[in-house]
C-alpha cells in the first residue's frame, strides 16, 4: 500500500488539459522546483522528480489513456514490485495494457475473453491535521461485493460445474455478417467466458459474489494532505465468477485546524502581540504539532504583518525526509481597555515623541505636505 498523488494534481491541470497546457504547466513547475534553484532542499528535489514522472506519462497519448482508465495501477507490474491490475494479474509490457484497453478492434488475436476484474471502490476519509502530521492506522467499515462462500466464488452450485457455451462453441465471441464485413462481438450468452454454469448457486444467483460488510485496515502515512490517494490493492469489489477483485482507493480530506493553516509542508499561524511587545521586543511560545513548545523571538520594532520563519517546524514530507517550515505572521494589537494610569503613561510617552520613533508615519505625512503644496502653488 502506498500514498500516490494524482498526476493531474501534480501538474496543477484539469484532466481535460490539452498537450500545450500540459507542456506549459510542466515547464513552469519544473523551473520552480528544479534542484539548481533550490539547493539542499529535499522537498523540492522530491517534487521535481514527481513532476517529471507525471509529465513523462501524460505527454504520451497511449500512456495517458492507460492512466486515465486505471490510474497508477496501469504501470505497477508484478516484476516492479506492484500488484498490476487486480493485485495479481500483471502485464508483461505496456502493450498488454493497451490491448486490454482497446481490445482487438485493430486486428488483434482472437479467443475467449478473460473474466473482467471487480470494480474499484472509493472511500473518502476525513482526518485532523494532527493525524496528518503523525500518521495513523484506521479501520473502516465498507459494504463490498465479496466472493460467495457456498460456491467459493465460482457461481456454480457446489458439486456442479460449467459446460461449453453452445452459442459460441467455447470461443467467447460470435460473428455476424453485415454487408461486406464480418463483425465479431462478445457472446451474449456466456459474456465472453466461453462456458456457462449448469446450475447457478442460489446464494449469489450465479454471480459468484455477494454484498456484505467488511472491515479494512488503512495505514495513513505522516505528511498526507487533502487530495492524497491511498491505493489498497485487491480490496475493491470481487470480480464475477471468481475473477480478480478491484482496488480500494482512500481519498484524504484534512479538517481545518484551530491554530494552523497548511500549504503543502508549510504551516502558517497568525499571532497577536501587544504594542509594547512589538515596540520593545520579547519572546512568545507556540505549541507545535509534534508536542514541542517553540520559543519565538520577537525583534524590537516589529510591524504588523511581518512574518517570522521557523525552519523544520512544519509538516513532514510525504514519503520523504525532513519537514517544512512554520511561518508566524505577527499582528500588533492596539489596546482597547486601558486603566487611568496606563492612559496617563501613554500621554507622557506621547508628549516625548519627536516623530523619529515612527519613520513610516513621518514619511507619509511629509509626502502629504508635499502633495498639498503642489496643489496650492
Amino acid at each position: 500500500m502506498s500514498a500516490e498523488i494524482d498526476y493531474y494534481e501534480l501538474l496543477e491541470v484539469e484532466r481535460t488539459a490539452d498537450d500545450a497546457t500540459l507542456k506549459s504547466a510542466y515547464r513552469k513547475l519544473a523551473m520552480k522546483f528544479h534542484p539548481d534553484r533550490n539547493p539542499g532542499c529535499t522537498e523540492s528535489e522530491a517534487r521535481f522528480k514527481q513532476i517529471n514522472e507525471a509529465y513523462d506519462c501524460l505527454k504520451d497519448p497511449q500512456k495517458r489513456a492507460a492512466y486515465d482508465r486505471y490510474g497508477h495501477a496501469a504501470f505497477q507490474q508484478g516484476g516492479a514490485g506492484g500488484g498490476g491490475f487486480g493485485g495479481g494479474e500483471g502485464f508483461s509490457d505496456i502493450g498488454d495494457i493497451f490491448e486490454t484497453i482497446f481490445g482487438n478492434a485493430f486486428g488483434g488475436g482472437g479467443g475467449r475473453q478473460q473474466a473482467r476484474r471487480g470494480a474499484d471502490l472509493r472511500y473518502d476519509m476525513e482526518i485532523s491535521l494532527d493525524e496528518a502530521f503523525h500518521g495513523k492506522t484506521a479501520a473502516i467499515e465498507i459494504e463490498v461485493s465479496s466472493p460467495c462462500d457456498p460456491c467459493g466464488g465460482s457461481g456454480a452450485t457446489p458439486g456442479t460445474g460449467t459446460r461449453r457455451c453452445n452459442l459460441c462453441g467455447g470461443h467467447g465471441k460470435v460473428r455476424a455478417q453485415q454487408g461486406f464485413f464480418m463483425v465479431e462481438r462478445t457472446c451474449p450468452t456466456c459474456h465472453g467466458r466461453g462456458e456457462v454454469i449448469e446450475s447457478p448457486c442460489r446464494s449469489c444467483g450465479g454471480e459468484g459474489r455477494v454484498d456484505k460488510p467488511q472491515t479494512v485496515e488503512v495505514q495513513i502515512p505522516p505528511g498526507v494532505d487533502t487530495g492524497t490517494r491511498i491505493r489498497l490493492a485487491g480490496k475493491g469489489e470481487a470480480g464475477p465468477f471468481g475473477s480478480p477483485p478491484g482496488d480500494l482507493y482512500i481519498f484524504i480530506h484534512t479538517r481545518r485546524h484551530k491554530v494552523f493553516e497548511r500549504d503543502g509542508t508549510t504551516l502558517l499561524t497568525r499571532v497577536p502581540i501587544s504594542f509594547t511587545t512589538a515596540a520593545l521586543g520579547g519572546e512568545i511560545e507556540i505549541p507545535g504539532l509534534d508536542g514541542a513548545r517553540l520559543a519565538i523571538s520577537i525583534p524590537a520594532g516589529i510591524q504588523s504583518g511581518k512574518q517570522l520563519r521557523q525552519r523544520g517546524a512544519g509538516m513532514p514530507v510525504l514519503q520523504g525526509r525532513g519537514r517544512g517550515d512554520l511561518i508566524i505572521e505577527i499582528l500588533v494589537e492596539t489596546p482597547t481597555r486601558l486603566t487611568a494610569r496606563q492612559k496617563e503613561l501613554l500621554r507622557e510617552l506621547q508628549a516625548t515623541e519627536t516623530g523619529e520613533e515612527c519613520p513610516q508615519s513621518r514619511g507619509f505625512f511629509d509626502r502629504i505636505k508635499d502633495a498639498w503644496s503642489d496643489l496650492t502653488e
